[in-house]
């Protein structure tokens, strides 16, 4: 760190720096966002024209703390009323307080009882930086905060900054698009009390000229699952301000005398690679400081709900087992469709036991019969909702978001349950940990089916905490029942990618991106999920063709390979395959199990030659290339597929052909395919390091 009279500080990681100052005013403002400088670099920050202790008149602000203040017209991350009605925020700088791995500024507003700690924290072996904020009222009177974002970042001026983000919507998650930042504003978000299909709280700035394997890059993710908010700020001389935190307008939360309010961790993180470079580095955090099992590799799952949907009995479960197993699935999950009255979506969502007609025994014997065949047991659950037709409901039909004397909006013929309640939260893990504790159940697959609607809380004085408080419980939740279980592993589901975030992947051990299951479909919204998250967490089904919901039709080779490159799956109607589909489907399930940790634990690189794309992982001595062409145009033979990463001077042996290729041949002229002619051709193909 430099020299503390000068209030400048340093945040270091492995590879880079964000140095940041307390200035005259008492403002914290970021100094360089970058590679990493010595102390005496650093220091030499504060002898540039536009450092703030030489303000250059004209020049717009970069406030890393954007408090609310005189002559600052931008967005402000943070905005508070006073019990008077004044807005305006006056910090003084009282303290940094320095830990191994944390750096602490603590603020108290010049007249009004306030402190604001904003804190960054950085983690050994990644250049992640980990930002919050903390509001204390310190008084007695109420403190309203309209807005507390988990961090401002500043990045370096660019000639022409670009925006990398995800967006889509149910069943088209996480497209990816890169656009140039017009000048102003851009907010992108959700206001569904969820994550959202529509966006996702991770963006990436570059200069303009980036590319998967050249350029720096300036990235944020925000660890929240609910409500968000980032908004990307372009001054009138080119620099940009990113700042990411929880909630939406235009809702507030009170701050009561004595009460404390955190925020998420919003993460950032610099590279100097290119997106492919990022992207890696991502997954790396992901694995080192966020998954709770990081080491462990996913089982390969079969889910029930394509072959049933509602229409099953135990023994329809059991001969669907045993297909699974004979395959050579891990892990069998019996979706919705167990429960209450739930022979449909009308009726059930609530009443936590299992149907009294479909398992008069309990769930004990299917339970039995899927350990008997050396598989671990899933079920499917969605406790944040409920069915007005379900016991749970007329019991209590306040339990629910609503607005006194407006309609209570359905769907899916289901409604949201208030979790901002401590005593419905307290209802929720109570029968979710006597479920658990009254079945041998291995693995959870946490449903959200809708969003929030009609979202009030008759009776509250602080309404709005609901947007707050209903992630907040449902993370105390989720923690609660794996302390309890901890042989229990969950998937978060939200109607297919609605609730990927960081916040959820600390609870959880893979997500279920989409409900779509379409292979040519999946390529692109599984690129899209790469660029943030890890393939240890992307839950990827194969299913039947035609697909059930696109009805296009393509080879189960190529179906089998898209999936591969996450969590593999089967999804399928085993009932109704061929013999010979069946069979194909265990050798490459076996295949898969051959190159798991290189997939779920490597280095991923994406791959592109001509019309073929694909992917590269890789772990060791072990590269795994998974590629897939959907057509060729004009029987034009593919390209060579150029390899990244590997080691020129070594040799590597193709798994497929036995034939020794060169590293440095595979990295600049690449790789013979051998893919079929026709359309939807594929291949997986493994090298290995020779000694």
């Amino acid at each position: 760190m430099p020299a503390r009279d000068t209030r400048l500080w340093s945040i270091d990681t492995p590879n880079t720096s964000y140095v940041v100052t307390v200035d005259e005013h008492d403002r914290l403002r970021g100094l360089h966002w970058g590679p990493r400088l010595s102390p005496e670099q650093a220091l030499a920050l504060l002898d540039l024209p536009e450092s703030p202790f030489r303000p250059v008149v004209g020049r717009e602000p970069r406030f890393d703390l954007g408090a609310g203040s005189a002559f600052q017209y931008g967005h402000n991350g943070v905005q508070v009323r006073f019990a008077d009605g004044t807005r305006d925020l006056e910090l003084v700088f009282a303290e940094a307080i320095e830990e191994e791995g944390d750096l602490t500024f603590v603020f108290t507003d010049r007249h009004y009882p306030l402190e604001v700690r904003t804190r960054y924290r950085s983690h050994p072996g990644t250049d992640v930086i980990e930002r919050t904020l903390a509001l204390r009222n310190t008084g007695t009177e109420q403190i309203e905060v309209v807005r507390a974002d988990s961090a401002t970042w500043v990045v370096p001026g660019l000639d022409t900054p670009r925006l990398s983000q995800l967006h889509g919507e149910w069943g088209a998650e996480t497209q990816l698009t890169r656009t140039t930042i017009p000048h102003g504003e851009t907010v992108i978000g959700s206001r569904r009390g969820i994550t959202s299909h529509q966006a996702n709280p991770w963006v990436v700035i570059d200069d303009g000229a980036a590319t998967e394997t050249s350029g720096p890059v300036w990235s944020t993710a925000l660890a929240w699952s609910g409500t968000w908010r980032i908004t990307v700020e372009k001054g009138p001389t080119g620099s940009v301000v990113v700042s990411v935190g929880f909630g939406h307008d235009p809702i507030a939360i009170r701050l009561g005398g004595g009460e404390t309010l955190e925020t998420p961790i919003a993460a950032g993180l610099h590279t100097a690679g290119g997106f492919a470079s990022a992207a890696s580095a991502w997954h790396d955090y992901a694995l080192a400081h966020v998954l709770p099992h990081p080491e462990e590799v996913r089982p390969i799952l079969y889910n029930s709900w394509e072959a049933t949907e509602f229409d099953f009995t135990a023994e329809d479960q059991m001969r669907l087992a045993d297909r699974a197993a004979a395959m050579g699935c891990e892990l069998f999950v019996m979706d919705d469709g167990w429960f209450g009255a739930r022979v449909n979506d009308r009726a059930g969502l609530g009443d936590w036991t299992p149907n009294p007609d479909r398992f008069p025994d309990g769930l004990g014997p299917l339970i039995k019969h899927v350990h008997g065949n050396g598989m671990r047991f899933g079920i499917w659950v969605e406790p944040e909702m409920v069915n007005p037709d379900s016991d749970l409901y007329r019991a209590h039909p306040d339990w629910v978001y609503h607005q006194p004397h407006r309609r209570r909006s359905e769907v899916r013929q289901q409604l949201v349950l208030n979790l901002a309640r401590p005593d419905v939260a307290d209802y929720i893990h109570a029968r979710l940990d006597e479920l658990l504790s009254e079945n041998e159940i291995d693995f959870v697959k946490w449903d959200m089916n809708r969003p929030f609607t009609e979202a009030g809380w008759p009776g509250s004085d602080d309404p709005d905490r609901l947007w707050f408080d209903h992630t907040r419980n449902l993370y105390a939740i989720l923690d609660r029942l794996r302390a309890d279980h901890p042989a229990l592993r969950i998937e978060s589901c939200s109607s297919g990618g609605g609730r990927v975030d960081f916040g959820m992947l600390r609870r959880t051990d893979q997500v279920w991106i989409s409900d779509n299951t379409d292979a040519v479909d999946r390529i692109a919204i599984q690129d899209g999920f790469a660029q943030v998250y890890p393939a240890r967490v992307m839950g990827a089904w194969v299913t039947d063709s035609p697909n059930p919901l696109t009805r296009r039709e393509v080879p189960l080779d190529f179906r089998f390979h898209v999936a591969m490159a996450g969590v593999l799956a089967v999804g399928g109607d085993l009932r109704i395959w061929s013999d010979e589909d069946q069979a194909r489907g265990a050798e490459l399930v076996s295949d898969y199990k051959r190159i798991r940790p290189a997939v779920q634990l490597g280095r991923r690189q994406p791959l592109r030659a001509g019309a073929v794309t694909g992917v590269q992982y890789d772990r060791g001595d072990q590269t795994v290339v998974l590629v897939w062409r959907k057509a060729r145009s004009f029987a034009y033979p593919d390209p060579l597929l150029k390899l990244h990463g590997l080691d020129p001077d070594a040799r590597y042996r193709d798994g497929r052909t036995g034939r020794v290729h060169h590293g440095a041949i595979l990295a600049t002229h690449g790789l013979e395919l051998g893919l079929d002619p026709a359309d939807y051709a594929s291949a997986m193909i493994e090298l290995t390091r020779l000694p």
